[in-house]
């Protein structure tokens, strides 16, 4: 037989060892198929002999889901967007946003307000408090020139950009805090409600919800004397946006506390530069900062003027600095920016690392609503006993699926093939998860088994189909059998994926791990694993 010839006549069960073979690969080659070095980063290799990852049930941790706290004026006329050119004015955005921050009737945050313009050209503006109703909120645009009802043209929540922006964020949050394998995703509930859901390994509840509400808005403050008086006022002179690249945390030359170096973008530096100039920091005001940054904040009791710069975290100030000599000379000379790098301050290691982490990640657009969260959480320990008692269950679903092939056919020939390749199917799974890096979960789990069952269910229906009704004298009566009993499995998988779509699409929590392997299984198993066990089953039944 030649090569083509054995390739017509085998490819079923070529192309059902070739995934096989794809699939141990990605499974247990250091890498994988994409050559991946995180999966050989440490003691990864030595904790786990795979490269399968496993989620919250059986790796432990804590997932929190959360609704976002804010209000919406959706679609408002502001006159910001061109109708024929689509050109938008963002002064006139600007001046929306100053509007609601200037207001007298609530005090808002620094982020705490924002008006854009999504992809349709739709304006929105919106307000991540829950200090505000909706009546304020109306008459604060109003002073705008922006006419909204507050009935029926401002909703609670937030666009579904700004909690796109969110998910980035928390998921920057969580890589730069190096907690491997977390997750954030968005979630809709029954009612509508949409709930951001973050997933940590190796995390408690109380950990995750410190990080999370930990908003990250970052900003250099410049504290100067404002007249002869002594009275002194703030400005900022630098936003966490403003920041390029930052440095890991590490102790202060200055003996105590902790600082973070960092780099400025070059198109902030100058006016940063510009800026310490014009108010004195790199004059008179060399130096000149007295205060200090302690565990309780900044003491800001003093004599004396005081040119400080201020390390501002989510409105509370966790350190001040002076201007040294080394960063006053280059900018009074104008040199600095263009190498603009400095430090910034923290008075201890743990605010330092948060700093950073904030200053990598960006600032979360708005803050979360615990009070309505909901939390799952589990130990370790107890985890890698879900994951031991998951194998044992598996091992004995396959033993328990194999005890009854075989008293039901009583014969190797027809039993032996029906269980391996119900495995293969498995092994192509595993594959293509290890592949993916698809997080397993008990969930998961319950979808291999169901695998297991309905892919020994197809292979019986093959083998009854073909030998009920007599011996099989030739491969056409062969064929003419098994292509009866692959319309009846095609139907069954159709249907099966049919129900199961529903919860793969919808959030509705671990239903949807089940669905999604249970949907792969099937696919998988009526494209590769059901006509490889025909074309064995028929070389094992027919003389050919």
């Amino acid at each position: 037989m030649g090569p083509i010839s054995f390739v017509k006549e085998y490819w079923r069960l070529m192309l059902l060892l070739i995934f096989v073979s794809f699939a141990l690969v990605a499974l247990f080659i250091p890498g994988g198929i994409m050559a991946d070095d995180s999966y050989v980063d440490g003691e990864s290799v030595n904790d786990n002999p795979t490269n399968l990852e496993y989620g919250l049930g059986l790796d432990g941790g804590t997932r929190i889901s959360a609704p976002v706290i804010g209000m919406t004026a959706e679609n408002i006329d502001a006159g910001a967007v061109d109708e024929e050119t689509g050109t938008v004015d963002n002064e006139r955005l600007t001046e929306i946003e100053n509007t609601l921050y200037s207001n007298d009737e609530f005090d808002l945050d620094t982020g705490d307000a924002r008006v854009s313009v999504d992809d349709n050209g739709e304006v929105h503006a919106e307000v991540f408090t829950d200090e505000v109703t909706e009546e304020q909120f109306a008459a604060a645009l109003a002073e705008a020139g922006v006419e909204v009802d507050p009935d029926e043209g401002i909703r609670d929540g937030v666009t579904a950009e700004t909690r796109a922006q969110m998910i980035t964020t928390i998921q920057q949050k969580i890589n730069a805090a190096g907690l491997d394998g977390g997750d954030a995703y968005e979630s809709e509930q029954l009612g509508g409600q949409h709930y951001i859901v973050t997933e940590v390994p190796d995390m408690d509840p109380d950990e995750l919800r410190e990080l999370l509400s930990e908003r990250g808005i970052v900003e250099v403050v410049a504290y100067y004397p404002e007249d002869d008086a002594g009275n002194h006022t703030n400005e900022t002179v630098l936003e966490g946006s403003d920041i390029a690249t930052v440095d890991p945390p590490r102790a202060s030359e200055r003996g105590s506390g902790y600082e973070v170096p960092v780099e400025v973008y070059s198109n902030a530096a100058p006016e940063f530069q510009s800026r310490m100039n014009d108010i004195g920091f790199t004059g008179e005001g060399q130096q000149m900062c007295q205060l200090s940054g302690g565990d309780d904040g900044v003491n800001f009791n003093h004599d004396g003027p005081q040119y400080c710069l201020l390390t501002v975290v989510d409105g509370e100030v966790i350190d001040a600095h002076s201007m040294g000599q080394n960063l006053a000379e280059p900018m009074a000379a104008g040199t600095w920016a263009s190498d603009p790098s400095f430090v910034m301050g923290a008075p201890n290691q743990q605010q330092a690392q948060s700093l950073s982490v904030s200053l990598q990640s960006g600032a979360l657009a708005a803050p979360l609503d615990f009070s309505q969260e909901q939390t799952y959480s589990l130990s370790p320990a107890l985890a890698d006993q879900f994951k031991l008692y998951s194998l044992l269950i598996g091992g004995l679903s396959v033993l328990t699926v194999s005890g009854m092939v075989f008293l039901r056919y009583r014969d190797v020939r027809v039993a032996s093939p029906m269980i391996l390749t119900a495995m293969a199917e498995v092994v192509i799974l595993l594959g293509f998860a290890a592949l993916i890096r698809m997080p397993l979960d008990l969930s998961h789990v319950a979808g291999f088994i169901a695998v297991v069952g309905t892919g020994v269910d197809d292979l019986i229906i093959i083998a009854d189909e073909v030998m009920d009704e007599g011996d099989v004298s030739s491969q056409r009566v062969f064929e003419s059998r098994f292509r009866k009993a692959f319309w009846i499995i095609g139907a069954a998988a159709a249907t099966t994926i049919i129900a199961m779509s529903p919860l793969a699409v919808l959030s509705l929590g671990d239903l949807r791990g089940f669905a999604i392997i249970t949907i792969l299984g099937v696919l998988i198993g009526v494209l590769i694993t059901r006509p490889a066990y025909g074309d064995i089953l028929q070389r094992l039944l027919t003389d050919k």
